[in-house]
């Protein structure tokens, strides 16, 4: 053999031999590793975000009360139904209403009866208390005691005549009398009639009031009577008296959740949520922030804020008392690194580092530091250190 073709194969050995021992070094490095461990840094969407959990309520509720007493005669409509303002919801038995209602109005024709009297008989005192009779008596005493004085009448004559004259005057005098107890009667008699037409109007109210009506646009929740229950008046009991039906517009809800007070001041009016219930695992509802409680409140040590979401609802899909958990989003990126968080480790000086698969490392793995932006406690964003497609090390 020459000695060129010695030299060639002497150098093919070594080489096998050196790469021999290097796939040695890496497969050894690389089976200390279990794979189930490894994750490949990807690109993707990143949201940093708070959790309220709370029940889906209408914007709009209304308990329905009555403001007439009597028994439930008429229900026109049930649970889920939807009703327009002014659309009657119930009525009541109107048998009394009606007798009520005559009874009011017989007492105010009566009332305008007395009315008349009085001013008739307030009439009669004012011409009484003119004395019409009462010039002419008076000139026939003086003609008397003219004539008396030259003596062409007797002293009984002159008597007669003075005391026509005083008895008219008695006559005025107690007409005037009378006239101011008249007057006083017809001001009595004006009370009686309004009172009375008070207690006729109310008397309507009551009958009218015995049809209840949707004051509102929208769905009945809730029906709490049925036919022959009994009904109180709000106006008799106020908040104690008979519900009878509640209605919500559903169209428009949210839901108010609790945030830790470690989160909440990350929460600002007019965030975005995301919304998901049990009932539409699948779907997501769009909704906002439209309130944070100023104040907090304590339970078990544990001081959190309620925070209302609100939801558009127009397939009406969303139902009253739904249990529903608001995501609300504080934070957002369309594209970008991400690592899982249990990925991440820290050095005495709170800097953040990841292993990464390297088969050239004696253990098969190295610590790169890394920049770390948003998390949501499953994942993290890195802003630097690592690029798409590196291998890191999960703990074991």
């Amino acid at each position: 053999m020459t000695r060129p073709r010695k030299l060639a194969l002497a150098g093919a050995v070594v080489a096998l031999v050196a790469a021999g021992a290097y796939l040695s070094a890496v497969n050894g490095a690389s089976s200390a590793i279990d794979p189930s461990r490894l994750v490949t840094v990807e690109r993707g969407p990143m949201t940093r975000s708070v959790v309220a959990t709370g029940k889906v309520e209408p914007i709009t509720k209304v308990e329905i009360k009555s403001k007439a007493n009597g028994i439930i005669e008429r229900l026109a409509v049930d649970v889920d139904h939807r009703v327009e303002t002014g659309q009657v919801l119930a009525e009541l038995d109107k048998e009394n209403l009606n007798a009520r209602l005559r009874e009011a109005r017989a007492n105010l024709e009566a009332a305008r009866a007395a009315l008349t009297a009085a001013e008739a008989q307030a009439r009669k005192n004012e011409i009484e208390a003119e004395a019409p009779d009462l010039a002419f008596a008076k000139s026939a005493e003086q003609r008397a005691r003219s004539l008396a004085e030259q003596k062409l009448i007797s002293q009984e004559a002159l008597d007669q005549a003075r005391t026509v004259y005083e008895q008219a005057a008695n006559r005025q005098r107690a007409a005037q009398s009378q006239l101011l107890v008249s007057r006083a009667k017809i001001e009595e008699a004006r009370a009686q009639v309004a009172q009375a037409q008070a207690a006729a109007e109310r008397a309507v109210e009551e009958l009218a009031n015995s049809t209840i009506k949707a004051p509102i646009r929208g769905t009945v929740l809730t029906r709490d009577v049925e036919i022959g229950s009994p009904v109180s008046s709000i106006l008799n009991l106020g908040a104690n008296a008979t519900l009878v039906m509640t209605l919500g517009d559903i169209g428009q809800v949210f839901v108010r959740g609790k945030v830790d007070e470690a989160d909440i001041g990350f929460v600002k009016l007019g965030m975005p949520a995301r919304i998901t219930t049990e009932s539409f695992r699948d779907q997501t509802f769009s909704g906002k922030v439209t309130q944070i409680s100023p104040i907090g409140i304590e339970k078990d040590n544990v001081t959190t804020f309620e925070v209302e979401v609100s939801i558009d609802n127009p397939g009406q899909q969303l139902k009253a008392n739904m249990t529903a958990n608001a995501e609300v989003i504080l934070e957002e990126k369309a594209d970008t690194l991400v690592v899982p968080e249990a990925a991440i480790s820290y050095d005495d000086k709170k800097a953040a580092f990841v292993d990464i698969a390297d088969p050239a490392a004696a253990t098969g793995r190295r610590k790169v530091p890394v920049k770390i932006g948003i998390g949501n406690g499953t994942r993290a964003e890195v802003l630097e250190g690592l690029k798409a497609g590196d291998k890191v090390v999960l703990p074991g």
